[in-house]
């Protein structure tokens, strides 16, 4: 299995930014030109890009379909993308468009059998079940929904035993504790992860800070891991990155 790294994209009213904890009110700015930060990552190297739109997170209805074809045209990079996917006319409409992978996150806890059937229809690889995740007092990984308030009905273990016996290849798992805190992946959710559903590649998100947590999260048995922050502030470089 080959070890993908994926920069990322924070876009919101047209700016690349980074949210605290998925905390609107916690943003930091880095870029009002998302074409050439993507462009840099090309350039250092990358292959695929990771690509949200903040705003239709919020608020519904992906808006991102012209920068995510340029930047596959212009740039030349395979996009994984989402936000706002509510329904499957949403999919169908990134799908066609070329976008290489959507990015399900809310529709995937709600309605599994549908996204089920997107992965029969579409195939495995144009599928990434985003599940973002965090432990409660009794060690369950629990799958808050609608901006991390309510606690869905199945947990996160649960919901890959589905998603297993349904064909899923990706998934991008965010431990909701870590994200944007610079605080180091957890490795060992991801480990365990990858233990129970080897055919599987799981995506580590969430609290990159140095080069040692992508060399931890590949040990692991990790598919790929998530940069932003750490990217965005110059923490690493890409290129080193993708030395790990």
């Amino acid at each position: 299995m080959n070890f993908e790294i994926y920069p990322a994209i924070d876009i919101r009213e047209g700016r690349v930014v980074r949210l605290v904890q998925g905390d609107y009110a916690q943003e930091t700015s880095y870029s009002n030109e998302p074409l050439e930060v993507a462009r840099n990552y090309k350039n250092a190297g990358a292959i695929w890009l990771h690509l949200v739109d903040l705003d239709a997170a919020k608020a519904g209805s992906y808006t991102l379909l012209e920068i995510a074809t340029r930047m596959q045209k212009e740039i030349g990079l395979k996009i994984q993308s989402g936000g706002g996917i509510r329904k499957k006319s949403d999919i169908d409409i990134l799908i066609n468009a070329g976008v290489d992978r959507v990015v399900i996150g809310t529709l995937a806890i709600k309605q599994p059998d549908l996204i089920a059937e997107c992965i029969q229809e579409y195939g495995a690889e144009r599928i990434t079940v985003a599940l973002d995740t965090r432990q409660d007092e009794n060690t369950v990984w629990q799958l808050p929904v609608k901006g991390w308030t309510e606690q869905s009905e199945k947990n996160l273990f649960q919901m890959l035993d589905f998603y297993q016996a349904k064909g899923l290849r990706h998934l991008l798992c965010t431990d909701i504790a870590r994200d944007g805190m610079l605080s180091g992946l957890n490795n060992a959710l991801y480990g365990a992860i990858a233990k129970r559903y080897p055919t599987i590649e799981v995506q580590a998100s969430g609290g990159v800070k140095i080069l040692q947590d992508i060399r931890d999260a590949k040990a692991a048995g990790a598919g790929g891991a998530i940069l932003g922050r750490a990217l965005l502030e110059g923490r690493f470089t890409l290129r080193e990155a993708l030395a790990c």
